[in-house]
């Protein structure tokens, strides 16, 4: 049986990193070009899993906005012709993402 769904625990706090963590949550600093949360999802699609379950929380919408469709920025990235319209075509269709949303620190288990 193949493992088809991966989660991946995005709620929590980030208090090693404050106090950028206030606005950006850890999972989406950057790592050179790309956040780190990207690196995960790129793992796991190389390992075949094609549905990744974030568990987000109270100001985590930036991971679920990042791995979305931006329609308005990729007709202005298509009208310029721009050699990043792919790239960020790319991020949305790279996997099937799916947000839950957790109410209260709960921890791993």
């Amino acid at each position: 049986m193949a493992v088809r769904t991966a989660v991946i625990p995005a709620a929590g706090f980030g208090t090693r990193f404050l106090p950028i963590t206030k606005a950006v949550p850890k999972g989406m600093l950057p790592r050179v070009d790309r956040p780190i949360r990207q690196y995960a999802v790129e793992e796991a699609r190389g390992a075949g899993i094609d549905r990744i379950i974030l568990v987000t929380s109270r100001g985590k919408a930036m991971s679920e906005d990042y791995f979305d469709l931006t329609p308005e920025l990729e007709r202005g990235l298509e009208a310029k012709e721009s050699p990043r319209l792919e790239e960020l075509r790319h991020i949305s269709r790279m996997a099937d993402i799916i947000a839950v949303r957790q109410r209260e620190p709960l921890g791993l288990g």
